[in-house]
C-alpha cells in the first residue's frame, strides 16, 4: 500500500471536507459542503441528476480546483496543483471513472502498468507481475493481453478497478460504477467493492444514484440537492429512507421496492 502521510492517526478521518464550494466559471454547483469519511468506510454520495455528485468527486480527486473550502486526506491539506504534498497524496488513492476510462490502444496489462510507471521505480518485470496480480484480484486473470474493445462492459469496469488498485491505495473513488451494467453484473461489482474493503481495509467513496447498490453496500451516505446546492441528508441509507421528514430524501430513497429487502 502507498505510504500514508505521517499526520495520519489510526482513528482520524481519512477524508475531511470543510465548507467546500465548487463552480464552473460563474456557475456555482455546490457551496459550503462539509463531511468526513472514516477509515474502512463504504461512503456513498447520492442524489438526483444535476445535483453535483460527479462535480464533488472531480474536486475531491484534483481534476477541478474548488473555489472555496478545503479537502484533507489523512489530516494533510490537498494543496495547490504543483505542490509536493499533493503529489504524495495522489499516490494514496485510486479512481474508477465511468466506463473504466481505459486507454483503448493499450492492453489491460499496459493500462494497469501506467500508474506504476508514473509513481514507482520498479523494473519492467516487476510492473508486469503486479499488473497481472491486480487483474487476477478482480477476476481477469488470463486477460492481460486483451484490449478494452475485446472484453465486455462489466469486464472493462473490473479492469478499471484493477488500475485504480495498482498502487495499493488507501482510498478508492468510484464514479457511477454501475452505469451501463445489467443488474447481475452490477451486483457482482458491488460484491467486488466489498471484497476490496474487507480484504485490504480500503476506504471506499462511491458516487451513485443506484438504490440497489446504496442499500446493499453503503455504510453511510450524504445526499446532495440541485436547488439547495449542498447536503440535505447524511446517515445510514435505510434509516434515512424510513425516518427522514424531508420529502426530497424519502422520494429518492423510497423508489422501487428495495426497502422491503432486509
Amino acid at each position: 500500500m502507498a505510504p500514508l502521510p505521517s499526520a495520519a492517526a489510526p482513528d482520524a478521518p481519512v477524508i475531511e471536507v470543510e465548507n467546500l464550494s465548487c463552480a464552473y466559471e460563474s456557475s456555482v454547483v455546490l457551496k459550503d459542503v462539509t463531511f468526513q469519511v472514516s477509515r474502512g468506510e463504504i461512503f456513498f454520495v447520492i442524489g438526483g441528476s444535476g445535483c453535483g455528485k460527479s462535480t464533488l468527486l472531480r474536486n475531491l480527486v484534483g481534476l477541478h480546483h474548488p473555489v472555496g473550502g478545503s479537502v484533507k486526506f489523512f489530516g494533510v491539506p490537498f494543496g495547490a496543483p504543483d505542490s509536493a504534498a499533493r503529489r504524495a497524496l495522489l499516490q494514496t488513492f485510486g479512481v474508477l471513472f465511468q466506463g473504466g476510462a481505459l486507454w483503448t490502444s493499450l492492453t489491460l496489462r499496459q493500462n494497469i502498468a501506467l500508474p506504476l510507471e508514473e509513481f514507482t521505480a520498479l523494473s519492467r518485470r516487476e510492473i508486469n507481475e503486479i499488473a497481472g496480480l491486480k487483474l487476477a484480484q478482480v477476476g481477469l486473470g488470463g486477460f492481460e493481453d486483451y484490449f478494452p474493445s475485446e472484453i465486455s462492459g462489466g469486464m472493462r469496469k473490473r479492469a478499471g478497478l484493477a488500475r485504480a488498485l495498482a498502487l495499493d491505495p488507501a482510498v478508492v473513488f468510484f464514479d457511477e460504477p454501475s452505469a451501463g451494467l445489467d443488474p447481475v453484473t452490477s451486483r457482482k461489482l458491488d460484491e467486488l467493492i466489498m471484497q476490496v474493503r474487507d480484504t485490504f481495509g480500503t476506504t471506499i467513496v462511491v458516487v451513485s444514484h443506484e438504490l440497489a447498490s446504496i442499500f446493499s453496500i453503503a455504510d453511510r451516505v450524504i445526499m446532495l440537492d440541485r436547488v439547495h446546492k449542498g447536503i440535505i441528508a447524511e446517515g445510514r441509507p435505510r434509516e434515512l429512507a424510513l425516518q427522514s421528514r424531508d420529502s426530497r430524501v424519502t422520494e429518492f430513497l423510497r423508489r422501487g421496492d428495495l426497502l422491503t429487502t432486509p
